[in-house]
Parts: C-alpha cells; sequence; structure tokens
C-alpha cells in the first residue's frame, strides 16, 4: 500500500513483485486481445497464451474474464488516502480529497488504461452489468471505511444510507462521462460530490 500523504512508494518483497509483474502482464494481454479480436471472442486460453502463463494461474490472479476488466487496484490507494485525509474534514470532503490525490499521483499511461478499461465497460453490454456488483462492493467498502473513522458500526442504517448516496453519485457518472478523459470524469464525481454535500439542491 503506498502512503498517500508524502507521495512515498511501498517497499515490496520479491514475491510481491514477482506477482504483480505477473497480474500487469496478464491484463496487458487481455486488453491488447480484447482490442484486436474484441471482447467476447478472446478466451482465457488466449490470453494465458499471450502472458505466458497457464490458464490455472490466471484464474489465481483473476477468477473470471470479466475480471480482468473490472478489478480496480486503486482501491487500496483510495483507502489509505481516505484514511490519510485530517480529521476535521466531513466524510464527503475526505472522500473528495482522497480521490484527487490517488488520481493526481497516476501516471499518465495508468490514465490512458483506465480510460480504454471505462471504454469497454460501457460497449460490452455483460461488463456494463457486473459493474454494478462492483458498486455494491464498493457500498460495503466505503460504509467499512465510514464507519472505522468516526467509531460507528458499518451496518448502521445512517452509515449504508450515507455510502450509498456516494456510491450513486458514481453510479450517476456512468452515463455521463462518454468519452471524457479522466481528468473529466474525476471533475464530473467532484462536483457531483459538491452537490451532495450541498443537500442536493436542484
Amino acid at each position: 500500500m503506498r502512503s498517500v500523504p508524502d507521495g512515498s512508494a511501498p517497499v515490496l518483497g520479491l514475491r510481491e513483485r514477482k506477482k504483480a509483474k505477473t497480474r500487469a502482464a496478464i491484463r496487458e494481454h487481455a486488453m491488447r486481445l480484447f482490442r484486436e479480436q474484441g471482447y467476447a471472442e478472446t478466451t482465457v486460453d488466449q490470453i494465458a497464451d499471450a502472458a505466458e502463463v497457464s490458464p490455472s494461474t490466471f484464474f489465481r490472479y483473476f477468477p473470471t474474464k470479466e475480471d480482468v476488466v473490472l478489478h480496480d487496484e486503486f482501491d487500496l490507494l483510495l483507502m489509505a488516502a481516505f484514511r490519510g485525509q485530517p480529521v476535521e474534514l466531513t466524510p464527503i470532503e475526505a472522500v473528495r480529497a482522497a480521490l484527487r490525490a490517488v488520481f493526481a499521483a497516476m501516471p499518465e499511461a495508468d490514465k490512458e488504461r483506465d480510460r480504454e478499461r471505462r471504454q469497454l465497460v460501457r460497449d460490452v453490454p455483460e461488463l456494463r452489468m457486473a459493474v454494478l456488483d462492483e458498486y455494491t462492493r464498493s457500498l460495503r467498502l466505503l460504509a467499512g471505511l465510514i464507519a472505522e473513522r468516526y467509531g460507528l458500526a458499518e451496518n448502521e442504517l445512517r452509515v449504508r444510507v450515507f455510502a450509498g448516496a456516494m456510491v450513486g453519485v458514481a453510479l450517476a457518472t456512468l452515463d455521463i462521462e462518454e468519452e471524457q478523459s479522466l481528468p473529466d470524469v474525476l471533475d464530473v464525481l467532484d462536483k457531483g460530490f459538491a452537490l451532495l454535500d450541498a443537500g442536493l439542491p436542484l
């Protein structure tokens, strides 16, 4: 996990570096094959062969082909950034600050990969449906972070409703972002959170 406040990178052991390299190779070749021959037409065996791993190794890193696209490696960074925000910030302010910190530090190559990933989700119906399940996971994750920050129970109604409202802002941007660049998408997200923080004035 990276320390967001000072921007330093984590020190990973050899095994962790090898695992990260293998995961990145699988994803890189998968996305290339999706571009070249289409998502539906690409098989796990083809991805594994291109990445020079066995199908069983593929499944150790990604339970399904969908997960190659849907898996978000920035969750841990966002969690660290959220936890590192000053205590005087409101939950929404802390989330907005965490998003800005993480994506400001994102390399340009990662921004382009994220744009391609979002485009694929929009273009492939089964991915678009599967991403809704990811939002449910995100709701649980955010509820846990809010409960931890404020000493509340994760399953309290106010915590779950608050987390649901935050996730709803992100869900609402799905049909707005279209072909926008990542900075534009983040701007839409930030404006959505600002509306929520202001009580959703119409």
